[in-house]
C-alpha cells in the first residue's frame, strides 16, 4: 500500500508539474496580444517570444535557417523530433510540415498566427497531431522588410494601427517572386530548408490587397498547369473543400480560392487567380512534387479577425493532414518516381475559362487612422452573390516534350549555381564524347524594355533538331528522371516563362549566338 501510495504521489505530482509547464507556455504572449491587437510583433520581439516559449516547454527546439540581406537569422521551430536538425526530423518517419509566414514584409496575419501555433503544440495541444506530423514553423521569413515600419505601407488596409513592415526585402526585391532567380540571401535559404528538411506539405501565409470581396479567408494550390495532376487533384477535389466546409459549419465563415474581380473584353465580370509561374511560393513548391498551400487573410477585416481566419485555416488544414498523413507521404514519394521523359509539358501557361461560379462580394466603410488621417476601409458584415467567369485555373499553351537529359557547359557557372542552389543532382562528365544530340537554333530574342525585380526578362524563340555535337570534359549532364526533373526541365528549357535564359542568367553566352548553350538528348 505504502510504495503503491508513493507510486500514485509521483504520478499526481508529475500531472500537476506539466499542468504547471502548460499553464506557463499558454502564459506567453504575442505583441497583438500584449497590445490589443494595435500593434504587430518586430524581429525581437518574435525571437524573444520564440525563445520564451522553447524554454518553457522541451518539446520546441530552435535553430535557424538562414539569414537575410542584414544578417539576421531567420528562426525555425521544430516540433515533434528529438531535436531541430534534418536528421533528426527525417529519423522520425512522420510527415514533414513546413509553416511559413510573413514573405511580404507588410503582411503580418500569419507571422503572429504562427508564433501562437508554436505555443499551442508546445502547450501540448493536439497531441494527436505530433504522433504523425513533425512542424517547421518560420514566422518572420522577410525579417529585414518586416522592420521597416510605416503607418500607411498597407494602403487602406485596416490594421494594424501601430503600423507594419514594407513588401519588399531590404535589396528591394519581392521575395515571393525570387523562387527561380534565387536573387536573394533569403530565397536560396528558403529552398535550401526544402532540400535540407524535405517537408512534405508547405503552407505559405500572407493578407490581400484590392477586391471588396466578402471572404474572411481566399486560398490557392500549385497554379502551374505542369504539376504533378494527383497532388493538384487531392488539394482541389478533397482537402481544400473539406477545408472550407469545416471552417463555414465551425464559424459561419466563408473562405473561397483567391481570386480579384477584373473584366473580360465582352465586359463580363471575371474572377481571377494570380500567376501560374514557379516564382511563386506555392507554384514553385508544386513543382518540386510537394503539396503546397497559399492563404490570403482579409485586408479589410480588423487585424485580430484576419489573425484568427489565418489561425483557423492553418488548424483545419494541419487537421486534414493529420488524418491523410500517409497517403499525402506516399503521393509525394509517388510524384518523385513518376517518369516525366519522353512525356509533354507545357512552357507557358494562360488563364482558362471554366464557366460561371458564384462569388461573395462585399462593401466597405471607411475610417481615418487616428494618428496620420489616412483612409481604411472596414469590412461591412455584407454577403453579395454575383455570377462570375471562373478564372481561378491555367491550360498550357506551348508545349514540350521531355528529354532525358541536358548537357549543360562548365562555363555556364550562373546557370550551374542556380541549378545546385535549388537541389538539382547535376553529375561531370569525365571525358569528351560525341553524341546524336538535340540543339536549339535561336530564331528571335527579345527583351523586356522595363526591367522587373532587376532583370529585363527576355524571351527566345527557336526550334529544337538534332545534330552530332561534341560533349566535352566537364560538362554537366542533367538527368530528368531524378525527382526534380519537372523542376530542372522549366529552368533549363530555352522557351521556360520562368526559366534561366528569361532570367538573364545566359546573357553572357547568347550575345550573339545562334543557338543555345544547352544541349539535350533525343530520347
Amino acid at each position: 500500500m505504502i510504495r503503491r501510495a508513493a507510486g500514485l504521489s509521483i504520478l499526481v505530482a508529475a500531472a500537476a508539474a506539466m499542468a504547471l509547464a502548460q499553464r506557463s507556455v499558454e502564459q506567453i504572449r504575442t505583441t497583438p496580444e500584449k497590445t490589443d491587437y494595435v500593434e504587430t510583433s518586430k524581429y525581437a520581439d518574435v525571437m524573444a517570444f520564440l525563445d520564451a516559449v522553447a524554454s518553457a516547454s522541451k518539446r520546441v527546439h530552435l535553430t535557424t535557417f538562414g539569414t537575410t540581406n542584414e544578417k539576421r537569422a531567420l528562426p525555425l521551430a521544430v516540433v515533434g523530433a528529438n531535436g531541430a536538425t534534418p536528421d533528426a526530423v527525417r529519423a522520425t518517419g512522420k510527415l514533414r510540415v513546413f509553416v511559413q509566414a510573413n514573405i511580404h514584409g507588410g503582411e503580418v496575419e500569419g507571422k503572429e498566427s504562427a508564433q501562437m501555433l508554436v505555443r499551442d503544440l508546445a502547450a501540448g495541444r493536439h497531441e494527436d497531431w505530433l504522433q504523425s506530423i513533425v512542424f517547421l514553423v518560420g514566422p518572420i521569413y522577410n525579417a529585414d522588410g518586416n522592420e521597416r515600419f510605416a503607418l500607411n505601407s498597407r494602403g487602406p488596409q485596416y490594421g494594424p494601427l501601430g503600423g507594419q513592415g514594407q513588401r519588399p526585402n531590404a535589396q528591394g526585391l519581392d521575395l515571393n517572386r525570387d523562387h527561380m532567380k534565387l536573387d536573394s540571401p533569403e530565397a536560396r535559404a528558403f529552398v535550401k530548408l526544402l532540400n535540407d528538411y524535405d517537408p512534405h506539405v508547405v503552407m505559405d501565409l500572407h493578407t490581400t490587397n484590392g477586391t471588396r470581396h466578402a471572404y474572411m479567408l481566399t486560398y490557392s494550390p500549385p497554379l502551374h498547369p505542369g504539376t504533378e495532376p494527383a497532388l493538384v487533384g487531392l488539394l482541389r477535389n478533397e482537402w481544400l473543400p473539406w477545408v472550407t466546409r469545416t471552417i463555414h459549419d465551425k464559424y459561419r465563415w466563408d473562405y473561397y480560392y483567391y481570386g480579384n474581380v477584373s473584366n473580360r473584353p465582352d465586359g463580363e465580370r471575371r474572377w481571377a487567380t494570380f500567376d501560374h509561374r514557379p516564382r511563386f511560393n506555392n507554384n514553385y513548391v508544386g513543382l518540386r512534387n510537394r503539396f503546397a498551400v497559399l492563404s490570403e487573410a482579409y485586408a479589410y477585416a480588423s487585424f485580430q479577425d484576419r489573425i484568427v481566419a489565418t489561425s483557423r485555416f492553418v488548424s483545419e488544414n494541419l487537421a486534414f493532414v493529420h488524418a491523410h498523413a500517409d497517403r499525402i507521404r506516399n503521393m509525394a514519394a509517388a510524384a518523385d518516381r513518376s517518369r516525366i521523359i519522353a512525356t509533354r509539358l507545357p512552357l507557358r501557361a494562360e488563364l482558362q475559362d471554366s464557366g460561371t461560379i458564384d462569388v461573395l462580394m462585399g462593401e466597405v466603410a471607411e475610417e481615418k487612422h487616428p494618428v496620420d488621417g489616412h483612409v481604411m476601409h472596414v469590412r461591412k458584415d455584407v454577403k453579395l452573390p454575383e455570377k462570375m467567369a471562373d478564372y481561378s485555373t491555367f491550360r498550357g499553351i506551348e508545349m514540350e516534350r521531355v528529354p532525358a537529359a541536358y548537357y549543360v557547359p562548365a562555363s555556364l557557372s550562373e546557370a550551374i549555381d542556380r541549378l545546385t542552389a535549388h537541389g538539382v543532382v547535376l553529375k561531370r562528365t569525365a571525358t569528351a564524347a560525341k553524341l546524336m544530340v538535340e540543339e536549339f537554333t535561336i530564331e528571335a530574342a527579345a527583351t523586356a524594355p522595363t526591367p522587373f525585380q532587376n532583370h529585363n526578362e527576355r524571351t527566345l524563340k527557336g526550334t529544337w533538331a538534332a545534330a552530332e555535337r561534341e560533349i566535352a570534359a566537364g560538362t554537366v549532364t542533367v538527368d530528368l528522371s531524378q525527382p526534380l526533373g519537372r523542376l530542372a526541365f522549366y529552368l533549363i528549357e530555352p522557351r521556360s516563362d520562368d526559366g534561366l535564359a528569361n532570367w538573364n542568367l545566359l546573357d553572357e553566352a547568347l550575345k550573339d549566338a545562334k543557338t543555345y548553350p544547352i544541349l539535350r538528348s533525343r530520347h
